[in-house]
């Protein structure tokens, strides 16, 4: 009988001799899409990967989502019961992982849309309506810069025009925009 716990015969399994370097992603990227060992976990999109802390004599975890080269989320890890070889992941640890990790790159998403994304209501000119201004910015690295577009009360276009990425949108600039009629500012 077969214990199946213990790693198969195949290369992927071998065990890292003390001083040998940790298998670099290209290698990892090469292996089965579901892995579940005591220091590398990957499932559902995630790689979860037990490494020694840089800043201590701990162990720390990274969370890699498929297709990143940066991991989303490093953390200290748990040591183990004898002290000093670090705790094995688990299915709960590494859905608790997930959930954290997910939830770090969807804040950043938000902040990074918050960044790139204003918006301010005003009213039209003639002051019958609503319009709902809203600048983007476009973060080109050779020559970025923002779209400053008008919608009314249903959401269609009124108007857009190109303006600087550093176009200070307010309730001020966006009715003398409005009141302009439209004419790129500045």
């Amino acid at each position: 009988m077969t214990d199946p716990t213990l790693p198969s015969s195949d290369q992927a399994a071998e065990p890292t001799t003390e001083g040998a370097s940790a298998p670099d992603t290209t290698q990892i990227e090469s292996e089965p899409e579901t892995l579940h060992e005591a220091r590398l976990w990957r499932d559902d999109g995630w790689t979860a990967r037990v490494i020694k802390n840089e800043d201590d004599e701990g162990w720390a975890v990274e969370m890699i989502k498929d297709g990143e080269a940066e991991p989303a989320l490093v953390g200290p890890w748990t040591m183990g019961r004898n002290k000093k070889d670090p705790k094995p992941l688990d299915t709960g640890a590494f859905n608790t992982l997930v959930k954290t990790a997910s939830e770090v790159l969807r804040r950043h998403e938000q902040q990074l849309r918050a960044q790139l994304h204003k918006e301010v209501r005003v009213s039209s000119a003639d002051g019958n309506n609503e319009l709902d201004i809203t600048l983007d910015i476009v973060p080109d690295e050779d020559e970025p810069y923002a779209l400053l577009t008008a919608l009314d009360t249903f959401g269609e276009q009124l108007a857009q025009v190109q303006v600087a990425p550093n176009f200070k949108l307010s309730k001020a600039s966006a009715s003398a925009w409005v009141e302009n009629d439209f004419r790129r500012p500045g």
